[in-house]
């Protein structure tokens, strides 16, 4: 691998920063979700069910989430890359 310098204008890099924070709060937001329904199923099984349907949704969609993030900084990582900030 060769080690080329890019240059990245601070509105990529907000732009960057802020679909980094996006990510960051949507897996927070889904983590607490599953928290919660863990704890209401140990007190009510009931509850299980819930949980695993959301362990299934959730589950996939950060995953997916963080591999089309890794995605948009490798193409922004490349030299030549001409990505606007606001595709990021």
């Amino acid at each position: 691998m060769t080690d080329t310098a890019f240059h990245i204008t601070h509105e990529e890099f907000q732009a960057i920063h802020d679909r980094f924070r996006e990510i960051k709060h949507s897996i927070n937001n889904s983590l607490a979700v599953l928290m919660a329904l863990s704890e209401l199923a140990q007190r009510n099984p009931s509850h299980y069910e819930k949980l695993a349907k959301a362990v299934l949704q959730r589950g996939p969609e950060t995953v997916q989430m963080l591999q089309d993030f890794q995605a948009e900084l490798n193409a922004k990582s490349r030299p030549g890359s001409t990505t606007p900030p606001s595709e990021l």
